[in-house]
């Protein structure tokens, strides 16, 4: 019998470290959600409550974290719960987030250090290895964007 050859896509080095890098970033990020005793959907959605403001909408947490609509619903309830956060009826069916007081002792305590992290991160690069860094992933992303609408 003959044996056959799998067929396998080319893939460069630098790639391959691409994706090595994007996957260390996702674990930094996990173990963080860990370390301070959060899921990672409510790290996510927490981290988005700081980034957007306090009263942003479920579907700006969907939109910033890229997290299914369904288990954003169910992390909110159970932050809810929990007496972390307050749901309001915005427009339609939109609801708003809103901080409790325990929910803001919880967001200083978990992720403003990681944005601290976060920033400190950047400062280390430098202004102009900064902007360089940024400019690069958006022209990558605009790049692999195309690449993907031409398949």
């Amino acid at each position: 019998m003959m044996e056959q050859k799998k067929c396998t896509p080319y893939m460069s080095s630098s790639l391959r470290e691409f994706n090595r890098l994007y996957k260390e970033y996702n674990d930094i990020y996990r173990d963080a959600a860990r370390k301070l005793g959060l899921s990672d959907s409510a790290f996510d959605i927490l981290y988005t409550i700081c980034e957007e403001g306090d009263g942003c909408l479920q579907r700006d947490v969907c939109n910033s974290t890229l997290i299914p609509k369904q288990t954003v619903n169910s992390s909110i309830h159970k932050l809810e719960q929990e007496g972390y956060l307050l749901l309001t009826p915005g427009k339609g069916r939109s609801m708003h987030i809103h901080l409790t007081e325990k929910g803001q002792k919880l967001l200083e305590k978990t992720i403003f250090p990681v944005v601290q992290a976060e920033n400190a991160a950047f400062s280390q690069l430098g202004e102009t290895d900064c902007q360089q860094l940024l400019q690069l992933h958006t022209n990558y992303i605009h790049a692999l964007r195309n690449g993907i609408c031409n398949l």
